[in-house]
């Protein structure tokens, strides 16, 4: 049995048992594939991530307690809290090559800024069977991307009111479901859900943000953004659109830190 360090972020928060929660694994090598899966399915948090050193950068994985992902904002974010705060990193950036591409996050003088890919959601014609009845709504415009579906309603309130039926949601084939909407106090509003990855309600969500922004900087004819993901621990991203790339600022807490054990 090998002892390794690890460490538990609330990441898109200021404070503690706010925003998404995130186990962070340095290795210095690769696990087994399925070793990994393992590890995040015993941690039982939306997100696991694992990074190794390569060359002058790192190569991240995440995975649910289900399945291997390509692409997650907020264990990203928790991982360079760890890099700043924990492993000494003095840098002003890191760079991590991932299933998405070459992903950068800064330091910032009020946290961090992730520089991902954006990913422009496209009209879908044929609604896919189990996607209103899972949300159990009639009618709404439908958007899809490589990810994820994307409904739209009129208003946050009709968001918060979401009470989905998972089993019937999770048929959908996809990622997962994002439903969105204008914001009251915000420019627009969130919830992510994710039975088909493992993860009914994700907290809050940076890879869906990624595709909410070119939407929403189209509807609101505007690049920079206020954003909300209305979980129960609630999540608040500043957005903004550059070009093909979607910048994401937050925050984040360390809530705990030990050590795992694996073969």
């Amino acid at each position: 049995m090998t002892a390794r360090n690890y460490y538990v972020v609330d990441a898109f928060t200021n404070k503690l048992y706010g925003g998404n929660p995130a186990a962070v694994c340095p290795l210095e090598q690769w696990l087994p594939d399925a070793t990994m899966q393992e590890i995040a399915a015993e941690n039982n948090l939306s997100e696991t991530v694992f990074f190794v050193p390569e060359g002058d950068h790192f190569r991240i994985r995440w995975f649910t307690p289900a399945v291997e992902v390509k692409l997650c904002g907020h264990a990203t974010l928790a991982t360079a809290h760890v890099f700043y705060t924990q492993l000494g990193w003095t840098k002003p950036e890191i760079r991590f090559d991932s299933l998405s591409g070459i992903l950068v996050v800064t330091k910032t003088d009020n946290g961090y800024q992730l520089d991902f890919p954006a990913n422009t959601p496209e009209v879908v014609e044929q609604v896919p069977a189990g996607l209103f009845e899972g949300l159990r709504i009639n009618d709404a415009p439908v958007y899809k991307t490589s990810f994820d579906y994307m409904v739209v309603l009129p208003t946050q309130a009709m968001v918060e009111a979401l009470n989905p039926d998972f089993n019937t949601l999770a048929q959908v084939q996809a990622r997962g479901v994002i439903v969105t909407a204008r914001g009251n106090d915000v420019d627009f509003v969130s919830r992510c859900f994710y039975p088909q990855s493992g993860v009914n309600e994700d907290p809050v969500t940076g890879s869906a943000h990624t595709i909410m922004i070119t939407y929403w900087a189209q509807q609101l004819k505007k690049t920079r953004m206020q954003a909300m993901q209305l979980s129960k621990r609630r999540g608040h991203l500043d957005v903004e659109l550059v070009s093909d790339r979607a910048l994401m600022r937050g925050q984040a807490v360390l809530y705990a830190k030990g050590e795992y054990y694996s073969a």
